[in-house]
């Protein structure tokens, strides 16, 4: 079967102005659906930042070689040596190792299927689409499903034997603290465990008699020759966040930790690797809050240009009746699209400003009335000074 396969498929004028009414219903759910996604993503925003500046205010730092039952139910910060007493292990495997974390990275050799089109309007809006389909072997970490290939004859790919998966200790502490399951797994600094050659009859014995096992380069390889690799083929990788210096910013419960709740409405669980201090993990926080917003707000933009886009559709359609101007129609919605999506995220989001922050929201506006009128006063004073007397 050829690994590169050509298909053209040709769409009249009428289907074309059916899909691009349809698609009319789907541009103003994505509108829809951007305003709300960005009113919830302010209102996120400022509950989050309102809870850091609350809990910057409140936080206690400890030390966590002994549980004070006075800060019970309060916020407390508490760095240093993480600790477990049993080791690691991946039940399937029975690869081991001391630490906080076991993480097991699995890629498959697959089928990958890779497309590229190219479309040309004819005359009286038709439109004939040339889709090239390539097909070529690589490793992926997520099963790609070839029964959705155009071509999936001679490219199929057998499920994955073995998925990955994560093991996290269950009896880790900080000195007198546990350490729940949940924030042993969010410790980051997760480093490359080497698989000793000695673990190759025992990884024989687990994956059975009939599969080829072997380590290579620090992993688990199955398959007959890692120089040349089959389809189905696995390589198994691990990662282990060794148990070490910890930063934690938590509610006190008892002898162990969980998220403490604000009365701005957000919840605080902070950690970290390496020993810092409260403020630091604070301002990692709010950064990191910052950045989401940002991204929400972009996110919200493209969909709303997208949007927009799929409810002028049909005029780039109608137009393509001469080629010529239909792209120049397509240009100029696009472009209106574009500024519609500004304008209407723009007053979203101010509108999200009102209310969540109406008192801040109000102060600006006042400043730029302000400044606004100190502007046109002063082009007032400069009109008068030019008046011939």
């Amino acid at each position: 079967m050829a690994d590169r396969i050509t298909v053209t498929t040709r769409t009249g004028f009428f289907t074309r102005i059916k899909n691009a009414l349809t698609g009319i219903g789907v541009g103003i759910l994505l509108i829809l659906g951007a305003i709300v996604l960005l009113f919830w993503n302010e209102g996120r925003a400022v509950t989050t930042a309102r809870t850091l500046a609350e809990g910057a205010g409140a936080v206690v730092t400890v030390s966590p070689d002994r549980v004070d039952p006075a800060n019970e139910g309060r916020l407390i910060h508490l760095s240093g040596a993480a600790r477990t007493a049993e080791p690691l292990a991946d039940p399937q495997t029975g690869i081991a190792a001391q630490g906080l974390r076991l993480e097991r990275r699995v890629e498959m050799y697959q089928w990958i299927e890779e497309r590229e089109s190219s479309t040309r309007t004819r005359v009286g809006g038709g439109q004939e689409t040339v889709t090239t389909y390539t097909y070529r072997r690589d490793w992926s970490s997520s099963a790609v499903d070839s029964a959705r290939f155009q071509e999936p004859n001679g490219h199929r790919n057998p499920p994955f034997s073995i998925e990955g998966r994560t093991v996290v200790a269950q009896d880790a502490r900080l000195g007198a603290y546990m350490l729940s399951p949940e924030i042993a797994g969010r410790v980051p600094g997760a480093q490359e465990l080497i698989v000793s050659r000695d673990a190759e009859q025992r990884l024989r014995q687990a994956f059975g008699a009939g599969r080829a096992v072997s380590v290579q380069d620090g992993g688990i390889y199955l398959g007959y020759n890692p120089s040349a690799p089959s389809i189905g083929d696995t390589r198994i990788r691990y990662e282990v966040v060794p148990a070490g210096d910890v930063s934690i910013v938590a509610a006190q419960r008892g002898s162990g930790l969980g998220a403490y709740r604000a009365e701005a409405g957000g919840s605080i669980l902070l950690v970290d690797a390496g020993l810092k201090p409260a403020s630091e993990m604070f301002d990692d926080a709010v950064r990191a809050n910052t950045f989401l917003t940002w991204m929400v707000r972009l996110a919200g933009f493209v969909l709303l240009t997208i949007g927009f886009g799929m409810l002028f559709a049909p005029l780039g359609v109608l137009a393509d009746i001469i080629p010529p101007i239909g792209g120049l129609v397509r240009m100029g919605t696009g472009f209106a699209g574009f500024i519609l999506a500004a304008l209407v995220g723009t007053l979203t989001i101010a509108v999200a400003w009102f209310t969540y922050r109406p008192l801040l929201s109000l102060a600006i506006f006042g400043g730029g009335a302000l400044i606004a009128a100190g502007l046109a006063y002063l082009r007032r004073g400069r009109a008068a000074e030019r008046a011939p007397a």
